[in-house]
């Protein structure tokens, strides 16, 4: 047994010894190691075992784990279900099926009597296992880094974590702790089968790589240990610039800055999408090809775009924003000016008017015409404009747009065109289109806020009758 293994317990799996520990327990070897480590350690422990009736002999499993649990005195929960009913209902692997079951079957035992983790009996061998199951689905640094003693299962849990203590003990050293122990572990006959992807890793491709590493197993081991530095560096700089680009989130929508995004480097946007998509569907498995869509999508020069990713999740492009969200998320609409209704709602100057989200319209007269020429000259802002009002008669009013509207953009000369086609030309997003504010005189649009004013009302050298408008939001509204 490791010498260090009170330690690995205390400081690598956060264990206290005053409350409860659900242990996995098939009655293998490695589950048995673990169950009688944390029991000889004193550390209050809760048997479980998960019965996926796959073999005609799974219920004699079953009833060793109970005599053996209640040889020890241990309080033993057993459970199960047709894992492979399940996995056809669901259309998944079985291997998936049962760990799907299992899991949700530990966590809520752990639940249920407060406990502190899930514990798990994944050995050294595992680790490597595990390691080339993710190569070979060409995973990122994640997957190759393996697994941690400790860590969360979202999907199965948010708080409660499983820890994995046996992580650096191998499979064989297992074995002569339970023959130490008194123990006997049963065998799974389902360890031997080629139909599981997890055995023909073991029996044939590691037996192969030793063949050119006689301690290949050892080197995968120390690669990861060595890689975990390296996730946990970039973990640090991931949640940095997560802080910097993220504006808003919610288990919907993440919502980020689209010029922040573009700056970072390549690999580091990839990180942010599948922290992203991870984060609304914890489940999910992100290949490297859904990253590669979504970093082509952020490095492209349209200024409106979307790709589909995975898992029902989609990421799409909207003015200086770029979102990923489930595919019916209630997405955000605070992001710019919106009416509130269809009704035109008159304006004072001055004066000021509110619309949906925060936003307001404020209007005042200048009377010194060179100042705002200079300052309209000046101005890159497209939510404010100063308009030469000689020619103007009638009540300014905001207004959503209406069937037939035409507008004669600034730089157009006075041509018209429809609105419909302006919007589209300035690709303005399709759901804000509706509510969009209209500056207007009756039937004229005088401006389309944050994109241009008319063209006859433009400011002139002879302009003396000169009214200002601008459509501003609060600025801590931005960041939520």
């Amino acid at each position: 047994m490791s010498e260090n293994i009170e330690s690995t317990l205390k400081d690598e799996c956060g264990l206290v010894k005053d409350r409860p520990i659900i242990v996995g327990v098939s009655g293998g070897p490695d589950s048995l190691c673990l169950m009688e480590t944390l029991r000889q350690a004193g550390y209050p422990i809760i048997v479980a075992h998960f019965d996926h009736q796959l073999r005609q002999e799974s219920g004699q499993d079953a009833r060793m784990v109970e005599k053996i649990a209640a040889r020890l005195m241990l309080a033993c929960v057993v459970d199960g279900a047709d894992v492979r009913a399940y996995a056809d209902q669901e259309k998944l692997s079985l291997e998936e099926a049962a760990r799907n079951l299992r899991y949700r079957f530990m966590f809520k035992l752990a639940r249920e009597r407060n406990a502190q983790a899930v514990a798990v009996g994944h050995t050294a061998d595992d680790q490597v296992e595990t390691i080339l199951m993710h190569f070979l689905r060409g995973s990122a640094l994640t997957g190759l880094k393996g697994m941690s003693f400790c860590s969360l299962i979202k999907t199965f849990d948010a708080e409660i974590p499983i820890i994995r203590p046996l992580l650096k003990m191998w499979r064989e050293e297992t074995v002569v702790y339970c023959a130490v122990n008194g123990l006997r572990p049963h065998y799974d006959s389902s360890n031997d089968s080629l139909n599981f992807q997890r055995n023909r890793v073991r029996h044939l491709l590691i037996p192969n790589l030793e063949s050119y590493n006689p301690k290949f197993r050892e080197a995968v081991l120390h690669m990861s240990e060595s890689l975990k530095g390296d996730y946990a560096f970039v973990m640090e700089t991931l949640d940095q610039a997560w802080q910097e680009s993220v504006i808003a989130k919610n288990d919907e929508v993440v919502t980020f800055d689209s010029d922040l995004l573009s700056d970072y480097s390549i690999g580091l946007q990839r990180n942010l999408v599948k922290h992203a998509m991870q984060f609304l569907r914890p489940e999910v498995d992100i290949s490297f090809s859904v990253l590669e869509r979504a970093t082509n999508m952020i490095n492209s020069s349209g200024l409106s775009s979307r790709v589909d990713l995975k898992g029902g999740m989609r990421m799409f492009r909207e003015l200086g924003n770029v979102y990923i969200c489930t595919l019916n998320a209630e997405l955000p609409f605070n992001l710019w000016p919106q009416m509130i209704g269809n009704d035109p709602v008159s304006i004072s100057i001055p004066g000021q008017v509110s619309l949906a989200g925060g936003w307001k319209l404020s209007t005042e007269i200048w009377r010194i015409p060179a100042l705002a020429r200079e300052q309209a000259r000046q101005n890159e802002d497209q939510f404010q404009v100063w308009l030469d009002a000689e020619n103007l008669s009638g009540q300014f009013e905001l207004r959503t747009r209406r069937q037939g509207d035409r507008f004669a953009p600034l730089g157009m000369d006075g041509h018209s065109q429809k609105l419909s086609d302006f919007l589209v030309n300035e690709k303005m997003p399709l759901r804000a289109r509706e509510y969009w504010p209209l500056l207007c005189v009756g039937d004229e649009i005088l401006w389309v806020p944050g994109y241009r004013s008319a063209h006859p009302y433009r400011l002139k050298t002879t302009s003396r009758s000169i009214v200002y408008f601008s459509v501003t939001r609060p600025l801590d509204k931005f960041r939520e």
